[in-house]
């Protein structure tokens, strides 16, 4: 548990955070009494709504951005895991450059595509064969669609917290959007629960769907005992074991997937494969992944106009063939994992009670000390106190999510990462008054 604050104004300080950000970001705020009037609530993702408005950013550089009012911000979110190569990334410009001279919409298959698929699964052996889709989502909605035609089951099991995508969230139990299958939900990183669920319901379970570390949960790793039991169960019940690692995908060239050793049947991806454009994709066993193929009778059909579209295989193609070497990803989640661990040590030296959680290049800041294991030890956290700290941040000259997620691109280095450090302490210091302090 966390001590009462020393300082019980919380909500004043950050009233007054608001209003300097208010002042600051006339143009921001002119831009939003514009999209109110044919966006609801001036938005249209709504993961980058906030109180009072959010920020319009009109370009970016490398792991800079600039917004409408002329601030520059160390871009510290990443585009949620999507921006890995940072902003306009030579080699992948380039590429687009050259795709769009060739035309846009050719409404036939073209050889980026078949480029693509074959890096894509040279780096993911449980991949042999896979296919394209334009969001991460999409990705999710078809392997549980397939693995329910594949198993002739109906139920699949999920965990409290996850999210895969906008019509498939778990953060509150449930969404009132979400596709309407036959869901059963367990908590995260507990196997002992999943084991009774699946002694009860293995027989109707067509699918086990997990995030390898919940991403818009916490970024709560998952034990690695936790999914190797879940292997374990699915085979075990005859389920199909889906790991989503549209975010976990850049922990390692196969993912955490080859870190932990462990084969699921399906897996599905998104976010920086498309180099930096819309993409998505699902692969797995050749056996189910065959059901997708149009020379069989019995074949699954798979829609999507833009599923191949020439822009984000050329994007996508240019990133992982010279950018994104083994060395260069190795080298990046090393510094993620050095900057989490000097953010930790931070709070410790400062006595509050914050941390950061995470793996590699993803991380999340909480405003509590206990260990996480779950979304449900999370409970009691004032949300108010990382809200402070983004304000905080933006004051300094750094951007991250308002929930206090953090993904770092390529381009952010060493120099960035004590930038990143420095604005954080002396946060620390100018509101730790109001900061909530260790038992």
């Amino acid at each position: 548990m966390n001590a009462p604050n020393s300082h019980a104004n919380l909500g004043a300080v950050l009233a007054e955070a608001v209003l300097r950000y208010r002042a600051r970001n006339p143009n921001s705020e002119r831009q939003y009494a514009s999209a109110v009037q044919v966006l609801p609530g001036g938005n249209t993702r709504s993961v980058l709504f906030h109180e009072p408005f959010p920020l319009v950013m009109e370009r970016g550089e490398d792991c800079w951005l600039w917004d409408a009012d002329g601030h520059r911000y160390l871009d510290a979110l990443g585009e949620f895991t999507a921006g890995l190569y940072g902003h306009s990334q030579p080699a992948i410009r380039e590429a687009i450059h050259a795709a769009l001279a060739q035309g846009l919409s050719l409404s036939s298959h073209t050889a980026r595509e078949v480029e693509l698929a074959r890096e894509i699964a040279s780096r993911f052996a449980s991949m042999p064969l896979l296919r394209f889709t334009n969001s991460g989502t999409e990705a999710n909605l078809m392997a549980l669609a397939l693995a329910k035609v594949h198993s002739a089951r109906r139920k699949v099991l999920v965990f409290d917290g996850a999210y895969h995508g906008g019509v498939l969230s778990f953060g509150a139990g449930a969404s009132p959007l979400n596709v309407p299958h036959e869901f059963v939900l367990a908590p995260y990183n507990d196997l002992d629960a999943v084991r009774a669920i699946v002694a009860r319901e293995g027989a109707a379970l067509a699918a086990i769907l997990v995030e390898p570390m919940l991403g818009s949960g916490g970024c709560i790793p998952g034990a690695p005992e936790f999914l190797h039991g879940l292997r374990e169960l699915a085979s075990g019940c005859g389920a199909l074991l889906v790991f989503d690692e549209v975010m976990t995908s850049r922990l390692a060239s196969g993912g955490r997937q080859a870190q932990l050793g462990i084969t699921p049947d399906l897996t599905t991806l998104g976010k920086y494969f498309g180099g930096g454009l819309s993409f998505g994709a699902f692969g797995g066993r050749a056996d189910v992944m065959a059901r997708f193929d149009p020379q069989r009778a019995d074949a699954l059909a798979h829609a999507g106009t833009f599923n191949n579209n020439v822009l984000t295989m050329a994007a996508g193609l240019a990133g992982l063939r010279n950018v994104l070497t083994p060395q260069a990803l190795q080298g990046l989640n090393a510094r993620g994992d050095a900057l989490r661990a000097r953010l930790n040590t931070l709070f410790a030296q400062q006595e509050v009670a914050l941390q950061v959680s995470g793996l590699g290049s993803i991380m999340t800041l909480h405003a509590t000390r206990a260990p996480l294991r779950s979304p449900a030890d999370l409970a009691g956290a004032d949300a108010r106190v990382k809200e402070l700290l983004f304000f905080a941040l933006l004051e300094r000259g750094v951007f991250m999510a308002r929930r206090g997620f953090i993904a770092l691109s390529l381009p952010f280095g060493d120099a960035q990462a004590d930038t990143l450090v420095d604005a954080l302490a002396d946060s620390l210091r100018v509101h730790r008054a109001v900061l909530p302090r260790p038992a």
